[in-house]
């Protein structure tokens, strides 16, 4: 049990799109905690919902098993109880003077196999680009790559001849990018729910005939679409590709509708509810034979948290980072995190999460 003196959000601006928020949470006994809430394009909001959260908090005891109760049922109330959350089992390992992973499982794994995500550290947008930015992840020893290439695209415009366009932009931008990295890495893509059914349906096939090996949230995931995700996981499977998605959900009870309908799912510890109800979500969807990859495209902590449970964790699947948007997601963190090599990543080292971050470095 931890006794919670004050719960703070800060802040650290790392590009022109990119914010961000970290939690600092101190016990009664002076241990200091972090978590991270970054939701993009969101800082106001989650800094305004962990002050609530404070509020709520200060003085009060908290349960690791129990996770911290979202104030509201959205994804700024899961990201802010999530982080908090995370501060406290960093917290607790550290009082027991172990690292997190080593908290978590007694069997952790001592580094974590990644892959790269491309997408915000690729400014050059065009298909050169993306070929640019995927060769130089490969160089850098990576043998899985992840990109973001339909920009502009929407469910609402993807049926008309300007999302036609915006389609095909995309399709070469990943035909440059499956060129440039050769055959002895894997191509992945992100959709980020920019199709409608029929339009995800070509996409998949052509970008299949090109050599992608992940298609990954094709579609808005609601009740209403969870069958026409299962069709498209058939078209994938039998195209060699896997479908992915579900990466902003939380709590168990979410996330099991949707068992038949993607191989690998990706439970954020942003999201998911807090690092025990991300441990029930990978045991169930586990014991399904869903494949669990954890969704890690942000910041320091997130990062180092990320590492700690996917090494807990042991999925057989790769983490995601996110590749060369700054360097600061590896040095922000007074104590520098591991860089990748040749792929994979080692824990951060000493007690906690290894992420404890400087308030000189931030903004409150």
């Amino acid at each position: 049990m931890i006794t919670i003196r004050s719960v703070t959000p800060f802040f650290k601006q790392v590009s022109p799109k990119t914010i961000w928020c970290f939690v600092r949470v101190l016990a009664d006994d002076g241990t200091e905690g972090w978590g991270e809430a970054t939701v993009n394009g969101q800082a106001p909001a989650v800094g305004a919902e962990i002050q609530r959260q404070h509020a709520a908090l200060a003085g009060t005891n908290a349960v690791l098993a129990d996770g911290i109760r979202p104030l509201t049922r959205s994804k700024i109330g899961w990201a802010a109880a999530s982080a908090i959350d995370q501060a406290l089992w960093d917290i607790a390992a550290q009082r027991e003077g172990q690292s997190l992973a080593a908290l978590l499982s007694t069997a952790a794994t001592t580094d974590v196999p990644l892959y790269a995500n491309i997408n915000r550290g690729t400014l050059d947008r065009s298909p050169f680009g993306f070929a640019a930015t995927a060769a130089a992840a490969v160089d850098a020893g990576f043998t899985a790559i992840k990109m973001a290439p339909f920009d502009d695209l929407t469910p609402e415009n993807a049926g008309t001849i300007d999302g036609m366009v915006h389609i095909q932009n995309g399709l070469d931008r990943i035909a440059a990018a499956y060129d440039a990295i050769g055959p002895g890495a894997k191509l992945m893509v992100d959709c980020h729910w920019r199709f409608t059914p029929a339009t995800a349906e070509a996409a998949l096939r052509e970008a299949a005939r090109i050599g992608i090996s992940w298609f990954e949230c094709p579609l808005p995931e609601a009740p209403d679409t969870i069958a026409a995700v299962r069709k498209l996981r058939g078209i994938a499977n039998a195209a060699g590709v896997q479908l992915a998605g579900m990466e902003e959900f939380s709590t168990v009870a979410a996330f099991l509708p949707w068992v038949d309908a993607y191989d690998v799912m990706m439970p954020d510890v942003k999201y998911a509810g807090g690092l025990s109800e991300t441990f029930r979500i990978a045991e169930a969807l586990r014991a399904r034979g869903v494949g669990v990859s954890l969704h890690n495209p942000t910041g320091s902590v997130c990062h180092a948290v990320s590492l700690h449970v996917s090494a807990a964790l042991q999925t057989g699947l790769p983490l995601e980072v996110q590749w060369a948007e700054t360097d600061l997601l590896f040095d922000l963190p007074p104590k520098h995190l591991p860089r990748p090599r040749n792929g994979r990543s080692a824990l951060p080292a000493g007690q906690g999460h290894g992420a404890r971050l400087s308030v000189g470095d931030l903004t409150p």
